[in-house]
């Protein structure tokens, strides 16, 4: 079993064939996916989509590249829309200095609402922090200073420094298929350091293909890759990685229900790559 913890299945890139893009991934042992939340204006589509599916989840929450266009979500309103059954985290929301498409006192505005939502629904908070190390760590030691919840930094591509700062505070680490590419060598060197109950994988679909369908356009199936390459920079098995990475996905992802047999953490189907 593995999990996708993190995709965007209401994107248009699956709208024709969603239904096959939910099956092909549970062909190779894909047990779960989360799909996460650009806007808070397009939940409904997010929680068609998870109702419609029975392994499929979502989140709610603002991306930083559209802080500034729903400042008036409110943390209430976040909590609200967690009471949905199939609502497990909040996000994804944080700091993206690459782009900054939002100005960056709306980012950080909306970041410390969302973190005000994780700390009152017990629900993990999903980061984006990109290009922003420094000012990502620092708004989460100010604010769990203040009170304490979960969180993972989703498709870390960040320095040591903000894993080092990040796993201090108790958070988890998420991997895409960034960690296959060639030139990651130096994001490679910090996976295979991070305490093993701290990390996840994901996809980031329909982004972020792993090198091996570097040009295709990404879906849940293929964090098979990104696992395997994290098996590989850490010294174990693809089966050891499906077991750690899904026991902390449920750790910290409290409200998704369990497979009904633990006996489905390596599926064979686990063993081959997805058809690219």
């Amino acid at each position: 079993m593995l999990i996708d913890s993190h995709c965007h299945l209401d994107f248009p890139d699956f709208a024709a064939e969603l239904d096959a893009v939910v099956e092909r991934a549970r062909g190779v042992g894909i047990a779960r996916m989360v799909t996460i939340s650009t806007r808070v204006a397009r939940q409904g589509d997010l929680l068609a989509i998870a109702e419609r599916f029975p392994d499929v989840y979502a989140s709610v929450g603002t991306h930083p590249h559209y802080a500034h266009e729903e400042l008036d979500v409110t943390a209430a309103d976040l909590v609200a829309h967690a009471r949905h059954p199939k609502v497990v985290a909040i996000g994804e929301a944080g700091l993206d200095y690459h782009y900054d498409r939002s100005p960056r006192p709306a980012q950080e505005r909306g970041f410390r609402t969302h973190i005000q939502a994780a700390r009152e629904t017990g629900l993990p908070l999903v980061i984006h922090s990109r290009e922003a190390d420094a000012d990502t760590a620092h708004i989460l030691e100010e604010e769990m200073g203040q009170g304490a919840f979960p969180a993972v930094l989703h498709c870390f591509t960040g320095g040591a420094d903000l894993a080092r700062r990040a796993i201090a505070l108790g958070l988890f680490i998420s991997f895409t298929g960034i960690l296959t590419f060639k030139n990651s060598t130096a994001l490679r060197a910090i996976a295979a350091e991070l305490p093993a109950d701290r990390i996840l994988v994901e996809t980031d679909a329909p982004y972020l293909a792993p090198g091996k369908m570097r040009g295709k356009r990404n879906e849940p199936a293929f964090v098979v890759e990104t696992a395997k390459v994290l098996a590989e920079t850490r010294g174990v098995s693809s089966e050891e990685i499906a077991r750690t990475t899904s026991e902390n996905f449920f750790r910290l992802f409290r409200k998704v229900a369990r497979p009904a047999s633990t006996d489905l953490f390596m599926p064979p189907p686990l063993l081959k790559s997805p058809a690219a």
